[in-house]
């Protein structure tokens, strides 16, 4: 880190401290998200339910009914893997197909009442855990939080975006 002076904290950074602060929230961010995901799937796996199959029934919770191809551009991972996730949902009665009008080579995936259920035990249980966070943690913390993380995720989607293009 430079050790020239911090600007007031309402004042944009220049470019160069910019880059060492968010280099301190990759350093957070990274064993954060390992140690989450670990006790998610220690939790989970008693559920008999995968980080992957997890994430697909949260898309669909969240954003309804999607495309194998589209659930997998929102998570920034493989098409192929998605789709494996998909299945092994799909075994467990959460998620069905519908057609999908818009393509009709990539049908819809839908939640079910019975993975509605289990997404919604999951993230009950989750926000449990979460709720016993210390720290006291104010509403204006958390909103500047998701603002720089919301502006990482959109800077590196652009990054990501341009040596791929992609279709339904």
């Amino acid at each position: 880190m430079t050790d020239s002076p911090r600007p007031a904290s309402a004042d944009p950074l220049p470019p160069e401290q910019l880059a060492d602060r968010l280099m301190e929230v990759f350093a957070l961010v990274g064993p954060l998200y390992r140690r989450v995901q670990r006790k998610i799937e220690q939790d989970n796996a008693a559920q008999g339910v995968s980080a992957g199959v997890r994430a697909v029934l949260d898309l669909l919770h969240t954003h309804g009914d999607l495309t194998v191809p589209q659930m997998g551009r929102l998570q920034s991972i493989s098409r192929q893997f998605v789709q494996r996730m998909t299945n092994e949902a799909a075994a467990r009665d959460w998620v069905t197909t519908l057609p999908n009008p818009a393509h009709q080579r990539s049908p819809l995936v839908h939640l079910t009442g019975t993975g509605r259920a289990a997404i919604e035990a999951i993230t009950h249980r989750e926000k449990a855990m979460l709720a016993q966070i210390p720290g006291g943690i104010t509403d204006a913390e958390v909103d500047a939080c998701l603002r720089v993380l919301g502006r990482m995720v959109a800077g590196f989607a652009e990054v990501e975006q341009a040596g791929a293009g992609t279709t339904d």
